[in-house]
């Protein structure tokens, strides 16, 4: 099924300076918002500490909460709604500090005496409690940036042996761009990074890096049919004769994201909602960022041999 009709051309490479003022703009907006929450907001994966996932059957203003919590010794590190608005659900969470392990059975039986005696949680369930240690949580930040970076690096290497050096570094700017951007739009909406997130992330990559070399595999193609036409315009043809491709992955991709997002409950919720920026990102990258930096090497390349 062909959207586009295969002999159609669109000229993806003119607005190639558009795209990139666009994409500078999205990282500066990403990166700021990070920098202002001080980095990410780690989950207790990674900070360390204990995590109460509370659902109640309607839902109280966080600042009571706290404040609830707070009459029985216990101050809350965070207190935040957990998926959807209408589920009624937040994430609370202490830090070692306040809650240690030893003191996690008295934590528990004083947290059932605070929901089933305080009217206004009438009803309330405690769906789980998580303790973790801070020296894990430092161990699980440094694995999830390594495992980002290996993934890139992975990358990277294999690119290098199917295509030429350029499009390589193209495809790993494109993730890099991607992830980057991702995390910003994570940061704005002030959800938690866990590792859910990190999964989701890992995904976002493979689903890039695939749409990605899919074009190129139709650039380098063209690159051999028309020796006599312009790198532009075989760039051009490659991402046009893909588009039909790249646009039924991404609609056939959201036809099960969407639905994980408004109806898989506040669990599934984070990680979906990653994928459907990521994969919306990762589609854009793959037109623009990937194939500008493969313009943009090619004319130096060969603005060399002309010197």
């Amino acid at each position: 099924m062909d959207i586009f009709k295969l002999d159609n051309t669109y000229d993806f490479v003119s607005k190639i300076p558009t795209a990139v003022k666009f994409s500078v703009l999205l990282i500066v907006i990403s990166l700021g918002s990070v920098i202002y929450h001080g980095g990410p907001n780690w989950g207790v994966e990674f900070t360390g500490g204990t995590e109460v996932q509370v659902n109640f059957p309607q839902g109280p203003e966080v600042k009571f909460i706290r404040d609830s919590l707070e009459t029985q010794g216990y101050q809350a590190e965070a207190v935040q709604q957990f998926g959807l608005a209408s589920d009624h659900e937040y994430l609370i969470s202490f830090s070692p500090k306040v809650v240690s392990f030893d003191q996690i059975q008295d934590f528990k039986e004083k947290l059932n005496e605070v929901i089933t005696t305080t009217p206004e949680f009438a009803d309330a369930q405690i769906q789980r409690i998580d303790y973790i240690g801070p020296k894990i949580g430092k161990e699980l930040v440094q694995k999830a940036i390594l495992s980002i970076l290996l993934a890139c690096v992975g990358i990277l290497i294999y690119l290098v042996f199917r295509f030429e050096f350029g499009f390589a570094v193209g495809a790993v700017i494109a993730l890099f761009h991607d992830t980057i951007i991702t995390v910003g739009a994570i940061s704005l909406m002030d959800k938690e990074f866990t590792l859910a997130i990190v999964a989701a992330l890992l995904t976002v990559i493979g689903y890039s890096v695939n749409d990605t070399i899919v074009i190129f595999d139709r650039i380098r193609e063209n690159m051999a049919k028309s020796l006599q036409k312009s790198f532009p315009n075989i760039v051009n043809e490659g991402v046009s004769q893909t588009l039909s491709r790249t646009i039924l992955t991404g609609v056939t991709v959201f036809i099960v994201l969407i639905p994980l997002f408004f109806l898989g409950g506040a669990v599934i919720h984070d990680f979906a909602f990653t994928l459907i920026v990521g994969v919306l990102i990762g589609t854009y990258s793959s037109i623009f960022v990937a194939s500008a930096f493969v313009v943009y090497w090619r004319k130096r390349k060969e603005a060399e041999k002309v010197m």
